[in-house]
């Protein structure tokens, strides 16, 4: 029973228990805004602006009037309808069960919640002031984004450079694509590709992985951060002043 509970514990430490934590709470997030739009006679709730809005979705309204800061985190876990949860949970799933065994659990989450973030800011500044957004999507193109890094830190690893070579074009598709959907947040889908490539080289990679001694410069760490943090802080400022 020792050995059995021992081996357990090692393969949970080793799977991807960031990525189904984040799958469990959208999902569960998504259920209770479902929930709530029946008990107020509503089909669906995940669907209503004042459900989204009770949630946590964020509007510029919210943040600037309000000071509500907390609605550039919550979204990440916030979904309009079902569709717009089953595709993200899809992407959340088959992406970081490959990457979060791969750059490790903490910069997993790393990557993932602070892509989410800079992408929310970055709709904040330059998004429409009007929309009400909500969506795993910036977290998803940041972790997106972090395979273009992963690809240039392990050139000769032919696996990786494939994914690599793979989640730029994904990228590059969605954001045209993204330009004729209005419905879309662009501006979160670009933020959040951005703050994937800079905090990926933040973070870097575990030593010796995938049986490579490889990361990135300290200095190109270093300037990856500080990039990161005056775009934040711009961002902020910029969105406080539509």
């Amino acid at each position: 029973m020792r050995e059995y509970n021992t081996s357990y514990w090692m393969r949970f430490k080793r799977g991807p228990y960031f990525t189904y934590t984040f799958l469990a709470i959208q999902i569960v997030v998504f259920i209770l805004m479902e929930l709530v739009g029946l008990k107020q006679g509503i089909y669906s709730g995940s669907e209503d602006v004042g459900i989204l809005y009770q949630f946590g979705a964020m509007t510029h309204a919210a943040i600037i009037l309000d000071g509500e800061f907390w609605r550039l985190v919550t979204p990440i876990f916030i979904h309009i309808g079902f569709f717009h949860l089953l595709l993200n949970s899809l992407g959340l799933y088959f992406v970081g069960r490959i990457l979060e065994p791969l750059i490790g659990h903490t910069r997993f989450f790393l990557v993932y919640m602070l892509s989410g973030i800079f992408g929310n800011l970055w709709s904040f500044a330059f998004g429409s002031s009007n929309a009400i957004s909500a969506g795993a999507s910036t977290s998803l193109f940041g972790i997106f984004a972090a395979f273009i890094i992963l690809g240039q830190i392990y050139k000769n690893h032919p696996g990786i450079k494939y994914m690599s070579r793979n989640m730029t074009l994904l990228i590059l598709m969605n954001l045209v694509m993204n330009l004729f959907d209005s419905g879309v947040d662009i501006m979160g889908h670009f933020g959040g590709a951005l703050g994937g490539l800079l905090v990926m080289v933040i973070v870097g990679v575990p030593s010796n992985r995938l049986g490579f001694n490889e990361n990135i410069d300290w200095k190109k760490r270093v300037i990856a951060l500080i990039f990161f943090l005056i775009l934040s802080v711009g961002c902020f400022y910029k969105g406080f002043s539509i």
